[in-house]
C-alpha cells in the first residue's frame, strides 16, 4: 500500500471517530423545547416524547430529521385561566383616580351614614366650644348676643372643615398611594386633567351658575308661597313669613368689613366644605349604587334637611305654622341643590364648578340681604 493511500485510510477514519463524538455528544444534550411544538421540556434523563405534542423527541436526535407526519399525534389539553381574587377593596392606582365611574366604590348606608356622622361630630364640637364660653360667661343674654356676633359666626364656619376631613380620612382606604391630593382627587376636588383655559371655563361656568341658582330659588319661593296661600289661606302666609329669621338676625349686625370677610369664607370653607361631602361623597356613592336619577334626588334632600335640621329644635305656636314656614324654606333649598347635583353630574363628577355655584351664590345671598335690610 502506498504513502498516500495510507494517508487517506488514516484521514477517513478520523473523520469517521469524531462524527460518532459529535453523535455522542448531541445525544448527550438535554433539549429546552420541542422543536414542533416549541413547548418547554421537562428535565427528564432520556426524555423520549414531548409532553404536549407527543413528538418523537428521540427519532430526531438518532435520525436528524423530524419523524413522519403519521407519527405524530398532537393533543389537546383544555387551558384553565385562574381568576383574579382580591383580597379586601380593590385599591384604585394613580392613573385611574380621576375615572371611577365604572367602580361601584362605598355603599349606600357608607353614603348616607358618614355625612351624618361629620354632622354629629361638628355639632358636638360647636357644642363644646359654646359649652366652654359658656363656663367662663355668667351672663345668658351675652352668650346670646355673642352667638349672633358676625365674627364669632364667621370664626363658627371653620367647623364645617369636619365635612372635609372625614370624608379624605375615608376614602383613604380605596387608594394605591393614599396621600392628601389623591384623597381629594377621589372626591372630585381638583385641576388634574385641565388646562389652564379649562380651569377658567369651570369657573365661569359656577359663577353663571350662582346667578341662575339666585332666580331658581326666587322662582320656586314664589311658585311654594302662591301654592301655600291656595290651600291654607293668605293670612298665614303672611304671619309665618313675616316672622323674623336667622339670617335677617345676622345680617342686622353686619358691618362692610364683616361682610367682606364673612362672604370669603362662604366660598373658601363653606362652599368647598359642604360640596365635598355632599356631592363629593354622598352623591358620588349614592348614584354608583342607586343610578344618577335617585342619586341625585336623595343627594338634594339630605342636604336641604341638614340646613333646616335647626325647624325642629324650634317650638311653633301651631303644626300648622311650622309646616308652612318649612315647606316655604324647603322648596328653595331642595331646587338650587338639585341643580347643583346636576351641574355636579354634567361637569363630569368635578368640583370645581359646584365649589364655585354654591359658595358664590351664598356670599351673593347675603349681599343681597346685607342691602335690602339697609334699604328697609
Amino acid at each position: 500500500m502506498s504513502d498516500k493511500e495510507l494517508k487517506d485510510q488514516y484521514k477517513e477514519e478520523d473523520l469517521i471517530k469524531s462524527q460518532e463524538n459529535v453523535d455522542s455528544n448531541e445525544s448527550k444534550l438535554d433539549w429546552l423545547y420541542c422543536p414542533i411544538c416549541g413547548n418547554k421540556l421537562p428535565k427528564i434523563k432520556n426524555l423520549k416524547f414531548c409532553i404536549k405534542c407527543r413528538t418523537n423527541i428521540t427519532y430526531i436526535k438518532e435520525h436528524k430529521k423530524f419523524p413522519p407526519s403519521q407519527h405524530i399525534r398532537t393533543i389537546s389539553y383544555p387551558q384553565y385561566y385562574p381568576s383574579k381574587i382580591y383580597y379586601g377593596i380593590e385599591k384604585i392606582s394613580d392613573d385611574s383616580i380621576t375615572n371611577t365611574k365604572d367602580l361601584k366604590l362605598w355603599g349606600i348606608m357608607t353614603s348616607l351614614g358618614l355625612p351624618i356622622g361629620a354632622y354629629i361630630l361638628m355639632s358636638f364640637l360647636v357644642a363644646g366650644f359654646l359649652a366652654m364660653l359658656a363656663f367662663f360667661t355668667t351672663d345668658l343674654e351675652s352668650l346670646t348676643d355673642l352667638m349672633y356676633n358676625p365674627y364669632f359666626i364667621i370664626f363658627s364656619s371653620f367647623f364645617e372643615l369636619v365635612f372635609i376631613l372625614v370624608p379624605v380620612l375615608y376614602v383613604g382606604k380605596y387608594l394605591q398611594t393614599p396621600s392628601f391630593e389623591n384623597r381629594l382627587i377621589l372626591l372630585g376636588f381638583t385641576s388634574r386633567g385641565y388646562e389652564r383655559k379649562g380651569i377658567y371655563k369651570e369657573v365661569l361656568i359656577g359663577l353663571a351658575f350662582a346667578a341662575i341658582g339666585i332666580i331658581v330659588v326666587v322662582v320656586s319661593s314664589i311658585f311654594i308661597e302662591i301654592i301655600l296661600e291656595i290651600i291654607f289661606g293668605v293670612d298665614i302666609i303672611r304671619d309665618t313669613s313675616g316672622t323674623t329669621t336667622d339670617v335677617e338676625i345676622i345680617v342686622s349686625s353686619l358691618d362692610i368689613f364683616s361682610l367682606i370677610i364673612f362672604a370669603i369664607v362662604m366660598i373658601l370653607i363653606i362652599g368647598t366644605s359642604e360640596e365635598i361631602i355632599f356631592r363629593g361623597f354622598m352623591q358620588k356613592g349614592l348614584v354608583r349604587n342607586l343610578g344618577n336619577i335617585w342619586g341625585i334626588i336623595i343627594s338634594a334632600l339630605i342636604f336641604s334637611l341638614f340646613h333646616l335640621i335647626g325647624f325642629f329644635f324650634i317650638a311653633s305656636e301651631s303644626p300648622l305654622a311650622f309646616v308652612v314656614s318649612f315647606l316655604l324654606s324647603f322648596i328653595p333649598y331642595f331646587s338650587i341643590s338639585l341643580m347643583i347635583g346636576w351641574l355636579y353630574y354634567w361637569r363630569n363628577e368635578n368640583l370645581i364648578t359646584v365649589v364655585i355655584t354654591h359658595g358664590v351664590y351664598d356670599a351673593i345671598t347675603i349681599t343681597l340681604a346685607f342691602i335690602v335690610y339697609g334699604m328697609v
